[in-house]
């Protein structure tokens, strides 16, 4: 997001991370570069994501990414996943028609997950049935770098809501 919010000062950028420490890091690294564009909030997307956005009207976000959230693998702790029900409605409800989602994991089940999900909502429709080979965006995330890096695919889908008609 750093390299993004440098590259497009006319967009705003809005980072939601669980982990405390990382949020610190790159709000400092933000603020030595003095972007004003972009800010990353510590919380968890599942509880705090409704509060952050319920002041705005609907269809005003451009686009939203889900960047390598953790798998929570265990099944009964599966329902931790970032993308849930009511996180799509959500995204629903507040992308602009023809607003994309970017999803992208390094953990494939988590990635079919993601997109299963959004593909049930009837708002939103898949731009690519094939995982993308590459990221639509000019900046890869660092754990995308690191994972390419190390040989291993990154999975990626992006899901478009689609305009009234």
């Amino acid at each position: 997001m750093l390299g993004m919010a440098q590259l497009r000062p006319e967009w705003n950028f809005l980072g939601i991370e669980i982990r405390e420490t990382l949020v610190s890091q790159a709000n400092a690294v933000r603020a030595e570069l003095g972007l004003t564009n972009l800010h990353f909030l510590f919380c968890n997307a599942n509880t705090s994501l409704q509060p952050l956005l319920e002041s705005l009207p609907p269809d005003t976000l451009h686009c939203a990414t889900i960047q390598f959230p953790d798998p929570w693998f265990k099944k009964r702790h599966q329902k931790r996943r970032v993308v849930q029900p009511q996180v799509v409605e959500m995204l629903a409800h507040y992308l602009i028609p023809g607003g994309a989602v970017m999803l992208q994991s390094d953990v494939e089940e988590v990635e079919v997950d993601m997109c299963d999900r959004f593909q049930a909502h009837p708002s939103f429709t898949r731009t690519d049935s094939n995982w993308l080979a590459t990221n639509p965006f000019p900046v890869p995330t660092e754990r995308e770098q690191f994972t390419l890096d190390k040989g291993q695919p990154v999975y990626r889908a992006v899901f478009e809501k689609m305009t009234r008609s």
